[in-house]
C-alpha cells in the first residue's frame, strides 16, 4: 500500500478547504434555480468595471422565488465599424466579424463572457439573456471592403460569439454578411456549434466551389446529458454531426473542433469525437483546452460545484497543472493549448488520432485572388 505523505495530506486538506470556501462564496450569489432554468450559469456577478457589486440574499421575506425567470432580451447595437482586427501570433486569422454580442447558447465555459462587462452587464446570466444584434453589419462590411487599399484575407466569423445562435433565425444577419462576401468573392471561415448553418448551404456551396469558404463545427462532447448541462441552448451533438455531413456532401470544406477540452470531464472523448467527425465528413480538426479568463473562472467553478461536485477538486487540479498553478494563463502560445505533462498528453493524443484518421492532410487554404474591390460588385450584379 502506498504511504500517504504529510505533503499529500496537506494538499488534500487544502483542496477540501478550497471546495468548501467556493461553496460558501457561490451560495451568496446564486440565483434561484427557477429563475435560471434552461441556462448554464447560475450566478450573475457584477462586471469588473462596475462601481458596486451586487449580491443575492434573502432579506427574511422569502421573496427570492417570486422574482421572474431570466428571459432573452435583444437590443440593437449600431457600431461604426464591423471588422475587428488582431495581431495575436497564436491564432490563424487577423480579422473577424461578430454579428452579435452575447450568446443565447449559454455555454458555461465561453471565454467571450467577460466582454459583456464592457456593456455594463454581467458575464454571467446577463451574457446569456441580454443580447445585442447588429442589423447594419452587412452594410458596414460592404463599406469597409470598399475602402481604397483594402487587402483581402480570410474573415473569421464565430470566433467570439456564435453567429448562428437562435436569434439568427429572426435577424438573419449572418446570411446578409455571406451575401456581401459572396458578391465580393471574399474568403470566409466560420465556426459554430449550431445546425442552423445548414440553412446557408446554398451560398456556402457556391463560395466553396471557388475556394472561398470553409466551416468548422465545435463539438465538446458526445454525451447529450453533459452537453445539455454545459451548453443548454446549443444544437445537440447528434445534430452537429448531421450538419457536418450535410455541409461535406455539399462540397464545403468542413472541420471538427474538439473545444474546449476540459480535463477530468470530457478529455476521455477526444478520440471518439474525432472519429465521429471524420465519419460524418470532416476533413480537418482542431482543439482548444479550457480557458478560464477573468469572470469565466467563478462562473465555471460554480457550475462544476453544482453539477459535478465529486469531480470539482480533480478537474480544477488538472486545469491548474496546465496553467502554471493558476486557473488561467493568458500568455501567447499557452492560452489555447496549456503547458505541462497533461497538456502534452492531450496534444499527442490529438496528433495520433488525426494522423490515424487522415485529418488535416492537407489543410484547406482559401483564395484571395478573386476579390472584387470597391464599387465593382454592384456593377457585376447587373450583368
Amino acid at each position: 500500500m502506498e504511504q500517504i505523505t504529510q505533503a499529500d495530506q496537506a494538499a488534500f486538506g487544502a483542496g477540501r478547504a478550497e471546495m468548501a470556501n467556493a461553496m460558501i462564496d457561490q451560495s451568496r450569489v446564486r440565483t434561484h434555480p427557477d429563475r435560471a432554468r434552461g441556462r448554464a450559469a447560475n450566478i450573475n456577478p457584477s462586471g469588473r468595471y462596475e462601481p458596486v457589486s451586487r449580491h443575492i440574499f434573502d432579506d427574511g421575506w422569502e421573496s427570492l422565488e417570486d422574482l421572474p425567470p431570466f428571459k432573452t432580451e435583444v437590443q440593437v447595437e449600431k457600431p461604426r465599424t464591423i471588422i475587428s482586427r488582431n495581431s495575436s501570433p497564436d491564432i490563424s486569422f487577423d480579422r473577424s466579424v461578430n454579428p452579435y454580442r452575447g450568446c443565447e447558447h449559454g455555454c458555461v465555459y465561453c471565454f467571450a463572457r467577460p466582454t459583456h462587462a464592457f456593456m455594463g452587464l454581467s458575464p454571467g446570466l446577463d451574457f446569456e439573456t441580454k443580447l445585442f444584434a447588429k442589423p447594419d453589419a452587412a452594410r458596414l462590411l460592404d463599406k469597409e471592403l470598399s475602402r481604397p487599399g483594402y487587402v483581402p484575407r480570410t474573415i473569421a466569423i464565430g470566433t467570439n460569439t456564435d453567429p448562428y445562435q437562435p436569434i439568427e433565425k429572426q435577424y438573419r444577419i449572418m446570411r446578409e454578411l455571406l451575401e456581401v462576401l459572396e458578391a465580393r468573392h471574399h474568403p470566409v471561415g466560420i465556426i459554430t456549434k449550431s445546425a442552423l448553418v445548414t440553412r446557408d448551404i446554398d451560398i456556402l456551396a457556391r463560395m466553396a466551389e471557388r475556394g472561398l469558404a470553409k466551416v468548422a463545427l465545435s463539438l465538446t462532447t458526445l454525451d447529450r446529458k453533459l452537453a445539455r448541462t454545459m451548453e443548454p441552448r446549443a444544437t445537440t451533438p447528434a445534430k452537429r454531426l448531421e450538419a457536418i455531413s450535410q455541409l461535406a456532401q455539399a462540397g464545403i470544406p468542413t472541420s471538427i473542433m474538439v473545444a474546449p477540452i476540459i480535463p477530468g470531464l470530457n478529455d476521455q472523448e477526444i478520440e471518439r469525437i474525432l472519429d465521429s467527425g471524420q465519419a460524418a465528413g470532416a476533413r480537418e480538426a482542431g482543439y482548444v483546452v479550457l480557458r478560464l479568463p477573468l469572470e469565466v473562472a467563478p462562473i465555471f467553478k460554480e457550475w462544476l460545484l453544482r453539477n459535478y461536485p465529486d469531480r470539482y477538486r480533480h478537474v480544477m487540479s488538472l486545469v491548474r497543472s496546465m496553467r502554471d498553478g493558476k486557473d488561467y494563463d493568458s500568455n501567447w502560445g499557452k492560452r489555447m493549448k496549456g503547458a505541462g505533462p497533461y497538456a502534452w498528453q492531450i496534444g499527442r493524443r490529438f496528433e495520433i488520432s488525426t494522423k490515424k484518421l487522415g485529418l488535416n492532410r492537407p489543410r484547406t487554404l482559401l483564395r484571395t485572388d478573386l476579390f472584387v474591390p470597391g464599387g465593382q460588385s454592384a456593377q457585376l450584379e447587373l450583368l
